[in-house]
């Protein structure tokens, strides 16, 4: 079996989960997130243990892969319902800055004009001050993919550091031309 597959997922005080056909919806305090598993891997709730359980119906590479990544999935459905996801970025560079404004985050990183970014529903941006910001949500995909579009706006050049990073992420610097000629 998969190693992580046979764990089960363990069902926190204050989250509900339902498994309806192939639909698995867990709700808690952070919110309301549900999947469709693949109809080769089972997923049942035990209510006695407090417990979601995941199982498959073969033994082929696939399935197996397949039985770890359903797991995995609950189990991060069930961790953003309870503590939830956050990614952090920073933005490095003279003039460079963000903003919120209503549900759109501003960004001026170099650019003629202002770059402006519609926050998805279910996601929280904040900016606790101009050269940071902060995704919250309960959906880890949504929160990494939000946080990787704002990255992608400006990625870090390797001469001078500048553009937007995550949090404590290292650049490659490389030397410039006067070094080679030296």
């Amino acid at each position: 079996m998969s190693r992580i597959g046979k764990k089960p997922v363990s069902i926190p005080d204050g989250v509900k989960v339902q498994v309806n056909a192939q639909t698995v919806s867990v709700e808690g305090s952070g919110g309301k997130l549900e999947w469709t598993h693949r109809p080769e891997v089972s997923v049942d709730v035990d209510s006695e243990a407090n417990q979601v359980v995941v199982s498959r119906k073969g033994d082929s590479s696939q399935l197996r892969a397949l039985h770890g990544l359903t797991r995995a999935l609950i189990q991060n459905m069930v961790v953003g319902v309870t503590q939830g996801y956050e990614k952090r970025l920073e933005i490095h560079g003279v003039g460079y800055l963000g903003a919120i404004s209503g549900n759109t985050l501003q960004l001026r990183v170099g650019f003629s004009n202002e770059v402006h970014l519609e926050v998805p529903k279910g996601l929280t941006v904040q900016c606790p001050d101009q050269t940071h910001i902060v995704v919250k949500g309960p959906d880890k995909q949504m929160v990494g993919q939000f946080a990787a579009e704002i990255r992608a706006v400006r990625k870090p050049e390797p001469y001078k550091g500048k553009g937007i990073r995550y949090e404590g992420e290292q650049i490659r610097r490389k030397a410039g031309k006067t070094a080679a000629g030296k």
